[in-house]
């Protein structure tokens, strides 16, 4: 008698592939997560293989806050939550709740997919959201919209972020130039919590205009933008022949950069850039720096996107 058995789980699930002319990305179920981007034959995202398990955050959405909070704990509507500490070496809890969860595709076209997940009350945060995340590839690029609803019946503190590594082309980031639309970065202590805000002007943090990236260790968030006057502010990483342009809009009002030091895989270390665009700031629950607070039914809507120009040798 011969047993059938089922084709091992793939570490991020099930691989929803879109593409458009020449672009092609990889959307899987664990995190409803953004794996892997491709123009031609570049990959523009310092992604992760079909069977690896997403490492780093790369590529996740961050929901319902992005970055840490300390100690997990926040009060909300006059109640005290403790929420579970995901990152225990600094007694924080940080990148939100939905990361390893399973997102299922809906509305799946040839370049697009959007990707759904109800996150249930539970301990730590007693609220209900209905979250989308659509990504779609055009002429310009790759474009990802979330959108999370409030369906329970009590208002509810929501942030959003998202987590790509942008890939310069050449070995290591420090040979590539860098444009960052921040004027005010904000310090931290040694568990990654803001302790202050101040100006970029003469720091080592200030790269409004292109500059190299060099030796410059960078685990840094952002505020007080530069932005087009559609509202849209960018961060460019140019290296060699590429330039890629991660751009998001005004519901994004933080960037966090990251250029990988302290990653535990040191062949991973200083080889791509994170750029964290971010609806609100590091340790928002306590703070409300950015938070929003959505009401039952209503809905929030944020975007962002890549575009990638890649020129010739000669």
């Amino acid at each position: 008698m011969t047993t059938s058995h089922p084709q091992p789980t793939r570490p991020s699930g099930r691989q929803i592939e879109i593409t458009h002319a020449d672009q092609r990305a990889w959307i899987v179920e664990v995190g409803g997560s953004l794996r892997a981007y491709q123009v031609g034959d570049h990959d523009v995202l310092d992604g992760y293989s079909a069977d690896e398990r997403c490492t780093a955050a790369r590529g996740q959405s961050l929901i319902p806050w992005p970055n840490r909070l300390r100690d997990g704990r926040y009060r909300f509507a006059d109640r005290d939550h403790q929420l579970p500490l995901t990152e225990p070496d600094k007694r924080n809890a940080i990148h939100g709740l939905t990361r390893w969860a399973n997102w299922t595709p809906a509305d799946h076209a040839v370049n697009r997919v959007t990707m759904r997940h109800r996150l249930h009350p539970q301990p730590g945060y007693p609220f209900a959201l209905d979250l989308e995340i659509t990504y779609s590839l055009a002429d310009d690029g790759l474009h990802v919209h979330t959108t999370a609803t409030n369906i329970g019946t009590t208002p509810a503190p929501y942030g959003t972020g998202a987590h790509p590594y942008l890939a310069p082309g050449t070995p290591t980031i420090d040979t590539a130039r860098l444009r960052a639309p921040g004027r005010i970065w904000l310090p931290t202590d040694d568990r990654g919590i803001p302790t202050g805000a101040e100006p970029v002007t003469d720091t080592d943090y200030d790269f409004r205009a292109p500059r190299l990236v060099g030796t410059v260790k960078l685990d840094t968030g952002y505020t007080d933008l530069v932005r087009e006057g559609n509202g849209i502010a960018r961060v460019e990483l140019l290296a060699d022949t590429r330039t890629t342009t991660l751009w998001f809009d005004q519901t994004y009002p933080y960037v966090m950069l990251f250029t990988g030091d302290s990653l535990p895989d040191p062949g991973r270390r200083r080889r791509s850039l994170g750029v964290e665009p971010m609806t609100c700031a590091p340790n928002a629950f306590q703070t409300g720096d950015g938070l929003q607070t959505l009401a039952p039914d209503e809905s929030h809507t944020a975007c962002w996107g890549i575009t990638t120009s890649i020129r010739g040798d000669g």
